[in-house]
């Protein structure tokens, strides 16, 4: 790691200052930042730390819904009363996404800015990875590819994103609130990771100087009946192999809407919106009616060499899921 200044943010257009400066980096809980930094990844000659801003570490809920500051602690949210009630799915992918020392420092905006866990952009050698090392080549297309996408990937990259808690909040229809040199804007969830094309590599929407300021998650029958499930290749932490989130609105024992996010298949949290539509006018006790349902979702999904187990698995995750939601599990 080399040397580098440090400064303490005094406001958001300070913070938004600096950030467009090249070289810089912002710093919050600091759980995935300093990791880069010690693997190499990337080297900032400035470090701004945005945890003196006021205003961006608070949670209020009202009718409408939720808006967790960006500064927020995942340990908070995942305790937090009205969470664990109203949007139980983000509780529970909080609550599996990290140790709770990690827990206890990360914060929310950090977690969703996340890179990627592939062990070619990880890796300490000099291996091909265009997120690392744009136009060197994508080493898992020829290499371990067990824990690589099987939906958007292209032959830029075909690593996974590994945020647990962005899952819940795509099929909770959340928003991400950003401010930067060009003013706020709000971003969908489903909207704000990229997915590799054949010109950019670029994780996120964001622009250069952008910073996230809250999310916003809508109240829902769907998001007070919803469930995280993450699938894991062993039973304490670990990245997701394949994880779902689900969130039924139910008209006594039929659903109405349904809302479906994958984790661990893609770039970005993965809607399955085939699935959404065919599910409704389905009970969660009809096992055959959601394996079509779900099956539909999958029509676009290409398994690489080593992980076409991914697809049934992540079929059986939300087959389970809306089980587990639908009361019948």
């Amino acid at each position: 790691m080399q040397s580098f200044a440090y400064e303490r943010a005094a406001t958001l257009a300070q913070a938004i200052g600096a950030a467009a400066e090249p070289d810089t980096a912002v710093i919050a809980g600091g759980t995935e930042l300093l990791n880069w930094m010690k693997d190499g990844i990337t080297a900032p000659r400035r470090l701004v730390d945005l945890n003196g801003l006021s205003g961006l570490d608070g949670v209020a809920i009202d009718d409408r819904g939720l808006r967790i500051g960006a500064l927020a602690r995942m340990s908070d949210l995942a305790e937090h009363p009205a969470i664990r009630r109203d949007w139980p799915a983000i509780s529970q992918a909080l609550l599996q996404s990290a140790s709770a020392q990690i827990r206890t420092m990360a914060s929310i905006g950090g977690n969703l800015m996340q890179r990627t866990r592939c062990p070619y952009f990880r890796a300490e050698v000099d291996l091909p990875c265009n997120r690392r090392r744009p136009g060197s080549g994508c080493a898992a297309l020829a290499g371990e590819d067990r824990s690589a996408a099987i939906f958007g990937w292209t032959e830029q990259c075909v690593a996974t994103h590994p945020s647990d808690v962005a899952v819940a909040l795509a099929a909770l229809d959340a928003v991400v609130h950003v401010d930067g040199p060009g003013g706020p804007r709000a971003i969908p969830v489903t909207e704000f990771h990229r997915l590799p094309d054949h010109g950019s590599v670029r994780e996120t929407v964001l622009e250069p100087g952008e910073l996230i300021t809250a999310i916003e998650v809508p109240a829902s029958a769907a998001a007070r009946r919803s469930h995280y499930l993450k699938l894991r290749e062993r039973a304490s932490y670990e990245f997701a192999l394949v994880s779902v989130a689900v969130g039924l609105d139910l008209d006594g024992a039929v659903i109405r809407k349904a809302r479906i996010a994958l984790g661990g298949v893609a770039a970005k949290p993965w809607r399955l919106r085939e699935t959404e539509a065919a599910l409704q006018g389905v009970t969660p006790a009809d096992e055959p009616a959601l394996r079509r349902a779900v099956d539909a979702g999958f029509a676009e999904a290409r398994p690489l060499r080593r992980n076409g187990f991914k697809v049934e698995l992540a079929k059986r995750a939300v087959i389970r899921a809306l089980q587990i939601v639908g009361g019948v599990a």
